[in-house]
């Protein structure tokens, strides 16, 4: 006997979390992608100090899920694996595309995307894939994905500000590391700026300021 490895496709529900109201006074909208192990829900959390008026949050979900610690009391989320990523992508990037057309972002509004630590793959992903002319760009303690080239943004106009940050503590990072990743990832998006905080791998709201 032999197996074989088949493919299906059906229709699947996700949720996604939100923070404040999107109405005439929203000045910017933010798209946010959670790292490893976090719950959307959570996550936007991060962003309750940006002033209620002014930002509107939306902060996907990761589909697939898992029971973090021994315990089995806490749920954790990864958007990818290098199992079957390519499919995993498309699928994943498709639920963006309903979130994003279920929301009806109007046109005034300020549009940033935001990706943290694994959420980065799918932030710039996005981007390129959708040709999404944003504000910005920002990825913090997060891997820019080795199959994006310069290409991929050149639609992106001199006025999208792009912005890395990551920890001077980050466990994760290694500086040699990180140097020749930012020389790679300059030569893609030429306009990038790139910041450090004091702690780890960790999203600072502080840093949040001033990415427009």
């Amino acid at each position: 006997m032999s197996s074989e490895e088949k493919t299906v496709s059906y229709q699947v529900t996700n949720t996604y979390s939100t923070l404040n109201t999107l109405h005439s006074k929203t000045k910017t909208v933010w798209l946010v992608f959670h790292g490893i192990g976090y719950l959307s829900r959570y996550f936007i959390r991060l962003f309750e100090s940006l002033d209620k008026e002014e930002n509107y949050i939306i902060a996907p979900q990761a589909p697939s899920k898992y029971y973090k610690g021994d315990d089995y009391r806490k749920v954790g989320s990864s958007w990818l694996t290098k199992e079957n990523t390519k499919t995993e992508t498309k699928n994943v990037l498709s639920y963006v595309d309903a979130i994003m057309s279920a929301e009806k972002i109007p046109e005034q509004a300020m549009l940033i995307i935001l990706g943290y630590s694994q959420g980065v793959s799918i932030a710039s992903r996005w981007v390129a894939s959708r040709k999404v002319n944003c504000d910005a760009l920002v990825m913090i303690s997060g891997g820019f994905p080795k199959e994006l080239q310069k290409e991929d943004f050149m639609f992106l106009t001199n006025t999208t500000k792009i912005t890395h940050i990551v920890g001077e503590k980050d466990p994760y990072f290694e500086i040699a590391k990180v140097e020749a990743e930012k020389i790679r990832v300059k030569e893609i998006l030429p306009q990038i700026e790139f910041r450090t905080h004091s702690g780890g791998h960790e999203l600072d709201p502080k840093t949040l300021v001033n990415l427009l």
